[in-house]
């Protein structure tokens, strides 16, 4: 049964290319549990660690959601729920996208207006993978990178929402990474630990030598990470393309925000989503863009 599966991925594309877009879609609804509790669960650790190595005891003076604290947290509890009435989501009601759309982006039960950003990434996680499976077909590539897209989108809205990369992401994506390198997907075992060197090591020295002329820390240590997977898939060649690529766009979106008075010069504007993006679009068309660069200056 599993066999005859795995052959009707090969030979039809339209049925890889659908069960793609379906599994990516429940993967994008998880994604926004993942994005949403990830960072609370990590800043409900750094309290308790703070806590322990204080020895501090829990003051209802001092910790309003002492009660909180004792519930599990995590991203499988409590289950998903309306954070206005705490009605719980209905199986029915957690169909990505259509759900939003039947409850015209309402909660079922007292009506309280859902954010359309959940639709939103269900929807941007379904096209990033269906755009990868187009590309690269049923390949071992396609295989490695649906993973890093869902992982880049989850690291995209947590960085935007905390200025935060975590590590329990980008750790074991790049090990996913290096391993794949094994069977010399995208990159040899060689090239694709020189190129995670490479991207890591290329913004840490950015990174101290902004902190030795200025004093103060242009990144975090999460950016050098996160361009280091990059470095892994694209090989160190394409990494110049890729840090002036994220660079431009970062530049171009910062002036925006500037120019619309969202931001000012001191307002911190989080790097990762800039290298993710433009990470992505080096692995799936990398290859192109510097051939067509090279064929310009030639």
């Amino acid at each position: 049964m599993f066999e005859q599966f795995l052959i009707q991925l090969e030979v039809s594309p339209a049925f890889l290319l659908s069960v793609v877009t379906i599994l990516s879609l429940m993967v994008g609804s998880f994604l926004n549990v993942l994005i949403y509790r990830l960072p609370v669960m990590m800043k409900n650790d750094w309290s308790c660690e703070c806590r322990e190595l204080l020895e501090d005891e829990l003051d209802s003076k001092k910790i309003k959601n002492k009660d909180n604290l004792k519930q599990p947290f995590n991203l499988f509890k409590p289950d998903s729920h309306c954070p206005v009435c705490k009605a719980k989501v209905k199986p029915w009601q957690n169909i990505p996208v259509l759900s939003y759309l039947l409850l015209k982006g309402r909660c079922g039960n007292c009506k309280t207006k859902i954010s359309v950003r959940y639709p939103c990434i269900e929807f941007l996680t379904a096209i990033g993978s269906f755009t990868v499976a187009y590309v690269f077909g049923y390949s071992a590539e396609t295989l490695v990178l649906v993973p890093i897209t869902w992982v880049f989108i989850a690291l995209i809205f947590i960085d935007i929402d905390h200025m935060l990369l975590p590590d329990q992401l980008t750790a074991p994506l790049l090990w996913f990474v290096l391993l794949s390198s094994i069977w010399h997907v995208f990159q040899t075992p060689k090239d694709a630990i020189i190129g995670a060197a490479a991207g890591y090591l290329s913004l840490w020295s950015v990174y101290w030598l902004f902190k030795l002329v200025t004093g103060k820390e242009g990144m975090g240590f999460g950016d050098f990470k996160l361009l280091a997977v990059v470095g892994a898939v694209v090989g160190w060649i394409k990494l110049p393309m890729v840090i002036l690529l994220s660079s431009a766009v970062g530049a171009v979106i910062g002036i925006g925000m500037m120019l619309a008075g969202k931001a000012g010069r001191g307002t911190q504007i989080p790097f990762g989503p800039y290298i993710a993006i433009a990470g992505w679009i080096a692995m799936l068309w990398g290859e192109q863009i510097l051939n067509w660069y090279l064929g310009v200056l030639a």
